[in-house]
């Protein structure tokens, strides 16, 4: 009788455990959708950008002439937020915010480091390095992010 119970408990425990309904799981992959919303929004505004492996491009108007950060460093940089569709969600002002590289967004602590210190340029940030598929602040889920970015400092 003890085995039969035991049996009986575990089978319950691996079917529910086994459930394979995602319908409640907030998680979406926006991975295709993203590039194809990125790669329209480029030819739109006839952009000339660069794609790294993990998805992100972005855009150098000017290189910089100054040092160039790390992952890891504190960044002083000057910024303006936005959707494809034009409206800012979020903007600095022009002498920017200070924070360190690796307490921010993955598209940030990457885009960053190909710029040096005094360069400009453009962030377009699929949601998988911005904040996945989970509404944040005002920014919906999946949500490509642009910047317009100015790397004022390497601190």
């Amino acid at each position: 009788m003890k085995n039969t119970f035991l049996i009986a408990f575990a089978l319950i425990l691996f079917t529910s455990c086994g459930n394979d309904d995602t319908s409640n799981n907030t998680f979406k992959d926006y991975t295709e959708e993203n590039d194809a919303e990125i790669l329209a929004y480029i030819a739109e505004n006839e952009l000339s950008a660069q794609k790294t492996d993990s998805g992100l491009y972005y855009v150098i108007d000017n290189q910089g002439t100054g040092v160039q950060p790390t992952s890891s460093d504190n960044v002083t940089v000057a910024y303006k937020g936005y959707f494809t569709n034009g409206t800012v969600f979020d903007a600095s002002d022009e002498d920017g915010i200070s924070f360190n590289l690796n307490q921010v967004i993955p598209g940030w602590t990457e885009g960053i480091t190909y710029f040096n210190e005094g360069g400009s340029g453009i962030l377009l940030i699929p949601s998988h390095l911005g904040y996945g598929s989970f509404n944040y602040n005002g920014i919906p889920a999946g949500s490509v992010l642009i910047f317009d970015v100015t790397l004022i400092s390497v601190n």
